[in-house]
């Protein structure tokens, strides 16, 4: 780690605004200074011609170390897994404390689901463990406290009927789901519903969830969901990305096949990136921009995230389509400043990351340089320069990255 550096002469993006051409000093792994003085020992890394950005959070993955590794590559520094199994998780969290090479990580742990309720369905053959479920509301406390013992940072809730995603599975009854929710709020847990109908977003905010890790897709939204999202404080992980897959749209292939993209992702992702479910018709994907459109427009806090996921789950994949879902958001109405905001300050609020997501002295020097100015075009975002995690530089290029 260089014990100080300076990056110089690069706009500055600080999670909520623009600030101009500042110099940004960093000590120790701490952003020190913000337009400030620099020190004669200061290493200085020449900014000039590219934007300095809080390095990218995406606010909903499932994920590993190969991918961990991959999205720190595209400046993404923090990954919030919302489905995981906490023999697999809880290693990789202390192999992530102890390594610069691989994004940083929050996890749910396991997620609420009935037996053989979503995704089992799609996970047949993927030599899980038997998932711990609760069946009862007398069970749920014990459910809980299992989740918080395996370390969960939040709890998920998946109230799925699988009419989308790969057939009809059992669904969590309202009983649960609202017991779920009150021992978690006693425990200091956020809870985040999955939710892909309109009738499962109303049965998430009816249940008191603070946050919808999707959007629903099935049906045109209506003035009184937005309303009532709205009024709950409820915040809204719209996942454009695995919408437009569902609904059979290209953005996956357009990333796989982008050159600032092709280098630092293994074929086989390239592969599944450019697939699609296409299990929904492909008009409804207009339905999800103009929720989107709306939500924005009544004051929700809407965050970046993917759904990226282990091979299986087409048209995604780790750190490219969080800058394909900047794009998406852009697409929906937000301005290339609003979409930056939704993967960087916002999200760590929303979560309570405080120590990350904006360049402010005393923050983990989480931090991305592209080239261009993504404040006015978005798409800049995927041309990565350097990438540092807690002030440490990655070591390969980003541009030739193949992990």
């Amino acid at each position: 780690m260089d014990e100080s550096f300076v990056i110089s002469g690069a706009r500055v993006f600080d999670g909520e605004k623009s600030r101009g051409r500042l110099d940004v000093r960093v000590v120790r792994g701490v952003i020190a200074a913000v337009g400030g003085p620099r020190d004669p020992g200061d290493q200085v890394i020449d900014g000039a011609g590219a934007t300095l950005l809080p390095g990218l959070i995406d606010a909903h993955t499932h994920t590993d170390e190969a991918a961990l590794r991959q999205a720190l590559t595209f400046g993404i520094t923090t990954e919030l897994d919302l489905l995981s199994m906490a023999g697999q998780m809880g290693p990789l969290r202390r192999t992530v404390a102890r390594s610069f090479d691989l994004a940083d990580v929050r996890s749910a742990s396991v997620g609420l689901t009935p037996a053989d309720g979503h995704p089992h369905q799609l996970r047949k053959g993927q030599g899980d463990p038997a998932w711990p479920t609760a069946a009862s509301v007398q069970e749920v406390p014990g459910f809980v406290a299992d989740r918080i013992a395996e370390g969960a940072d939040y709890l998920k809730v998946l109230i799925e009927d699988g009419r989308l995603l790969g057939g009809p599975v059992p669904v969590l009854s309202q009983d649960v789901l609202e017991a779920a929710v009150r021992e978690a709020h006693a425990n200091g847990l956020k809870v985040l519903a999955h939710a892909l109908t309109l009738e499962a977003t109303q049965r998430a905010v009816d249940a008191g969830v603070d946050a919808l890790t999707h959007l629903f897709v099935d049906v045109p939204h209506t003035p009184g969901i937005v309303s009532r999202i709205a009024e709950a404080g409820v915040f809204v992980i719209p996942t454009l990305s695995t919408l437009a897959s569902i609904t059979g749209q290209s953005t996956g292939a357009e990333l796989a096949a982008d050159s600032r993209v092709r280098p630092k992702v293994p074929s086989v992702w390239l592969e599944s990136l450019a697939e699609t479910w296409h299990t929904a018709p492909a008009p409804n994907f207009a339905f999800a921009l103009e929720t989107v459109a709306a939500l924005r427009a009544a004051g929700v806090d809407v965050l970046a995230g993917t759904d990226a996921a282990h091979l299986g789950a087409p048209g995604t994949t780790h750190g490219a389509s969080l800058h394909g879902e900047l794009g998406l958001l852009v697409r929906a109405g937000f301005t290339p400043v609003q979409a930056l905001n939704a993967a960087t300050a916002l999200v760590a609020r929303r979560f309570e990351l405080a120590d990350r997501g904006r360049i402010e002295p005393g923050l983990r020097a989480d931090l991305v340089l592209v080239d261009g100015d993504p404040t006015t075009r978005i798409d800049d975002t995927l041309s990565v320069r350097a990438v540092w995690r807690q002030g440490v530089r990655l070591a390969v290029d980003p541009v030739t990255a193949t992990a």
